[in-house]
């Protein structure tokens, strides 16, 4: 082992920094753009897919974790799409393992919960440490609406989720005149669940870039129908979280609200998607396509990472102040969707 491999597995470099200063710790890969879902507020009526040779394989992206962690990220959550539609997503987990003793601390992912009822036990068992569930309604027709899909098998995943020992959060999307009655009784149900809820103010990354700013279903409005049932409480200490915390009734609820109140100052999260394209932030204008630079890390030749330790560190040290930043500025459009990134 030469003496550059030495200190890489030491984990002795820097974490990387942006322009102002914030350190990034959390590390998204979207395994896959395909979901079985077509939520309104995420996938484009008529998606174009990623074609399938295109894509990372697991050994890659792998080599490109492994890399990473070693510069300071300490959490990877997996996402899609649908993370559980990608076949060998439950043995990429059980890899991930292998990084805890370079610093990663947690292994997390997002998904719809549709395929939970099959997979929660093999994710626990793979390491696993938790799992955030899209749950945008509770009333059948609505979420079939919003979904194309039924609302079953995901309370049935949520449930053989929680039987596995999962921690478990709620995302709920809301949308004015869409599902916005669903404050009270998504706080209501989660009062009898293990599971922390978190409501999201409604985001432009819809597939077909419908979204308006009337279609917000803002914090302030959110906290004003809660506090019209429960006793809300605001918690203190976000840090880099992107929810602010509240209690009601004594359980914890956050709201995440990018559009009106965003965690922009603090975010140390950065994005890589299926085919290797890298954002330095959900609503970066424009990625860094590292497909080339990642596929060569497995050689584990020095000179694969310092050509991608240089072109990440000038990318991500120009990551901008925030989603009202990059609002304000001309030419701001990107023709990217929530299913191709994540979230």
């Amino acid at each position: 082992m030469n003496s550059m491999t030495t200190l890489q597995r030491d984990n002795l470099f820097p974490a990387f920094q942006d322009q102002f200063g914030r350190e990034k710790r959390k590390l998204r890969i979207s395994v896959t753009d395909r979901c079985n879902f077509k939520c309104v507020y995420c996938m484009p009526e008529h998606p174009e897919w990623m074609k399938k040779h295109n894509l990372l394989s697991f050994e890659a992206l792998y080599q490109f974790c492994d890399f990473m962690v070693r510069r300071g990220i300490q959490q990877i959550r997996i996402t899609g799409g649908e993370p559980l539609l990608r076949q060998g997503v439950v043995h990429f987990i059980a890899q991930l393992q292998a990084l805890r003793k370079l610093g990663l601390k947690r292994i997390s992912m997002t998904t719809n919960g549709h395929y939970l009822k099959r997979f929660a036990g093999a994710l626990k068992q793979a390491g696993l440490d938790d799992l955030n569930i899209s749950l945008d309604s509770l009333n059948e027709a609505q979420f079939h609406q919003l979904t194309q899909k039924q609302l079953q098998p995901v309370l049935e995943g949520i449930a053989a989720a929680q039987k596995a020992g999962f921690s478990i959060k709620i995302n709920a999307v809301l949308i004015k005149g869409l599902n916005d009655d669903q404050i009270i009784p998504l706080a209501q149900w989660v009062q009898q669940q293990n599971a922390e809820l978190r409501f999201i103010e409604f985001m432009p990354l819809d597939g077909d870039q419908h979204w308006t700013q009337q279609a917000v279903v803002s914090e302030q409005q959110i906290l004003a129908q809660l506090q019209s049932r429960f006793d809300v409480q605001m918690m203190q200490g976000q840090g880099a979280n992107p929810a602010r915390s509240y209690t009601v009734n004594g359980r914890p609820i956050g709201i995440i609200s990018t559009i009106t109140n965003s965690f922009c100052s603090s975010c140390d999260r950065l994005r890589l998607n299926a085919q290797g394209e890298f954002y330095n932030c959900l609503f970066a204008r424009q990625g860094l396509n590292l497909k080339a630079e990642i596929e060569q890390l497995s050689s584990a030749e020095s000179a694969a990472e310092s050509a991608l330790q240089q072109r990440l560190s000038s990318y991500i040290w120009r990551k901008e102040q925030g989603f009202h930043a990059i609002q304000q500025q001309a030419n701001n459009s990107r023709k990217i969707s929530m299913h191709m990134i994540g979230g």
